[in-house]
């Protein structure tokens, strides 16, 4: 049985001015998404320069952080934050939706989309291997931080975790965040950017995202501690399995549409 290792939130301080560790898993998560999708956009086929890449991850930006803080409000603690407006913005406090970022990308997407003739589908498919990465990256600043840790454990699994933090008298518990990282972070990312080496119909590898996802985030949910103050919900899903399931069903229709419209003879 381990002990979580307490890391100082603050990773790097110089002077007055502390750098944490979540801030700097979300830069680590856009320095991936740089690099690797200039690497992508040397590809003609790929209908995206490097400029492209450049301007998506600057809007982007906006798109992961203002849906993520949304998200949260929104779709974890509404009624709280109807009643307290001006904590919306004070994310320092922590409070971030992986659905919510989601949604804030897909509108950035459709947007640039649109604003460069490019097409959605076009944008989607390109971002999509490119997301995992900043998964991975955010659920290690979660495990870093020492939250969001898992449900109880037998005292017998090798890699069972106390965590401090959740004041329960020294349970032991799943690291969750580590789960979650390898699920919807690394493979999800090694599933993606295999996928995408080559020319797929239009739409299909973001579908193949939002279905790997929602498996991904589904199963892992079921071993990390659903929030205390939403406990688990209709049929024992935790809040997070409930958000993941539209996002499965959406991906799946979208990759049998695709299908569908790559075999109709007025396709193309």
């Amino acid at each position: 049985m381990l002990i979580h290792p307490q890391f100082d939130p603050i990773a790097v301080a110089v002077g007055p001015v502390g750098v944490h560790w979540y801030g700097l898993m979300y830069l680590l998560g856009f320095l991936a998404f740089w690099l690797l999708g200039r690497r992508r956009a040397l590809d003609d086929w790929r209908g995206v320069t490097q400029n492209d890449v450049e301007n998506m991850l600057f809007w982007g930006v906006f798109g992961v952080v203002l849906g993520g803080r949304l998200g949260y409000c929104l779709f974890y603690q509404p009624d709280y934050y109807a009643a307290h407006p001006a904590e919306i913005l004070q994310m320092w406090h922590g409070g971030m939706s992986a659905h919510g970022g989601l949604i804030g990308v897909l509108i950035v997407m459709f947007l640039y989309g649109r604003m460069k003739g490019i097409g959605f589908w076009r944008v989607a498919d390109f971002v999509a291997p490119l997301v995992p990465l900043g998964l991975f990256f955010g659920r290690l600043g979660n495990f870093i931080n020492g939250e969001l840790w898992g449900r109880p454990a037998s005292p017998d699994l090798p890699w069972a975790m106390i965590f401090p933090q959740a004041g329960d008298g020294g349970v032991p518990r799943h690291p969750s965040q580590l789960y979650e990282a390898g699920l919807e972070g690394l493979t999800l990312f090694i599933l993606l950017w295999l996928y995408s080496r080559k020319p797929r119909p239009v739409g299909r590898t973001a579908a193949l995202f939002a279905v790997g996802y929602g498996v991904a985030r589904f199963a892992s949910e079921f071993f990390r501690e659903p929030d205390a103050f939403l406990g688990l919900q209709a049929f024992g899903l935790s809040r997070g399995q409930w958000l993941t399931l539209p996002l499965f069903i959406v991906g799946a229709a979208v990759w049998i549409w695709v299908g569908q419209r790559a075999k109709s003879p007025d396709a193309g």
